[in-house]
């Protein structure tokens, strides 16, 4: 007969490892966000292109490595094009300003955009998958192992800040961030970051391509072998981000639509008319057809405004559907002169904050009240904010503005302060008790504040201490 005890053993263990491999995430982080102290932290790496600027933080960090996840920042100058490329992570991309296109390659999906037929030339005419338009504010996500390019088609420099989330279970490698590169010779983004160990053949060539014998090239894309041996130039040193030959990228795209300037977009439309029942089936319908970007800069789709102090818009994936597979959300904030955001906390996420504009007086405390962050936050910056670790956020003498990364898709937000509090939850007595207060007292922590999450900094000074 089996002994009792061992038979016990057996399952937890069977347990734990089912758990870990279900929730890899979870698995990967544990004991590895024992932070005693947070900085607001600068691109460690800068790696200059023919045509923009890759910048990365220090993915072995420690803020990085509790959260897991690695940030970069691209600046492409205009009719610049960002070489394609993917990557072992889900991405989040915010663009910070600018305007462009962007290709999503998704395997097997149609081509879509077609140029018309010309008479019976017999020649090829050029098709290709579907083209976004991008512009300040928009979030564009990216499932890991999916490439994709960019292109500047506006007067100014695009610069976007993306997220890779390396703890995702989507990412089968490790937790170094890695990217694929289908053209070009670019450097490695983080190679002055991390130590790279590699027992197979090293090159000065950097693409995929250059992996492969120029002959098999030739075999598998039916061409000559002078012509495969442009997909593996070592002599090319323009990088990642190349100029464009001529005045444009000359591709098949629609006109920029009045929904991509600011207005409700076919694409948006199309979602509602889903919202309302109609159903999707198809690969086609869930694949290849997904809404991949939003815009999250538009106060008119904000979800929490207070005039003349700020305002929130979420995106979650309940109103962007990408995200639910990518366990991704976030949000865009602005504070003006002086205004707070509450202190909270986020339940069931890290938060990734970038500074857009502006700077803040930020403050973080951990769950034993100990301040891990007391200090300014300013444009371009980064703060790590752990999951359940409470926050505050007041702009100084200029408003403030940010996005915030979250590694759920569902992400909550619990604030101490206001109408939505957890304080205001309490019964009287229970917060009476709880500080040693009397119960009037607990009435004006629990009522004083009619607001939600956002408010003037300056409104408590102008109290006075009844006592």
């Amino acid at each position: 007969m089996a002994n009792p005890s061992l038979l016990s053993l057996s399952v937890c263990l069977l347990i734990l490892l089912h758990g870990c491999l279900a929730s890899r995430k979870q698995c990967q982080q544990q004991n590895e966000c024992q932070i005693d102290g947070l900085d607001a932290l600068e691109p460690d790496n800068r790696v200059e292109y023919e045509a923009g600027v890759v910048e990365t933080w220090d993915p072995n960090h420690e803020q990085f490595q509790c959260a897991g996840v690695a940030m970069v920042r691209h600046t492409i100058q205009p009719n610049g094009l960002l070489l394609p490329q993917f990557s072992n992570a889900p991405q989040l991309i915010y663009v910070v300003q600018g305007e462009g296109m962007t290709g999503i390659l998704y395997p097997g999906c149609p081509e879509t955009y077609q140029a018309p037929q010309q008479g019976q030339s017999g020649r090829f005419q050029d098709k290709h998958q579907k083209i976004l338009r991008f512009r300040r504010g928009d979030i564009i996500a990216l499932p890991a192992g999916v490439a994709h390019w960019c292109y500047n088609e506006g007067n100014s420099p695009v610069v976007t800040v993306t997220l890779l989330d390396l703890s995702n279970s989507e990412n089968q490698l490790d937790m170094k961030p890695r990217k694929f590169h289908l053209a070009g010779n670019p450097q490695d983004e983080f190679q002055q970051q991390q130590q790279k160990k590699s027992r197979g053949r090293k090159s000065s060539c950097n693409s995929v391509f250059c992996g492969f014998d120029t002959e098999i090239l030739a075999e598998a894309l039916q061409v000559g072998q002078r012509l495969a041996k442009q997909l593996k130039k070592e002599e090319d040193n323009r990088g990642g981000i190349i100029n464009v030959k001529g005045d444009e990228l000359r591709v098949i795209s629609p006109p920029m639509s009045q929904g991509e300037r600011g207005d409700k977009s076919e694409e948006e439309s199309e979602y509602e008319k889903r919202r309302r029942g109609q159903s999707d089936n198809g690969i086609e319908e869930t694949i290849c057809t997904m809404r991949m970007k939003e815009n999250i800069n538009d106060p008119a789709r904000a979800d929490i405004y207070t005039p003349e102090v700020g305002r929130i818009t979420t995106l979650n994936g309940l109103k962007l559907p990408i995200l639910k597979w990518l366990q991704l959300s976030a949000e865009r904030g602005v504070l003006h002169t002086n205004a707070l955001m509450v202190p909270h906390w986020n339940l069931n996420a890290h938060s990734i904050v970038y500074g857009c504009k502006g700077e803040a007086q930020v403050q973080v405390a951990d769950n034993m009240g100990n301040t891990v962050f007391d200090g300014v936050v300013r444009e371009g910056q980064i703060l790590v904010v752990p999951q359940n670790y409470a926050v505050v956020k007041r702009a100084r003498e200029q408003r403030f503005e940010w996005v915030s990364f979250k590694t759920n898709d569902r992400a909550m937000m619990s604030p101490l302060a206001g109408l939505t509090s957890v304080i205001r939850a309490m019964p009287d007595e229970v917060l009476a008790n709880a500080l040693q207060i009397s119960r009037e007292d607990a009435r004006k922590i629990k009522y004083n504040n009619q607001q939600i999450t956002l408010t003037r900094a300056n409104s408590s000074r102008q109290l006075r201490d009844d006592a």
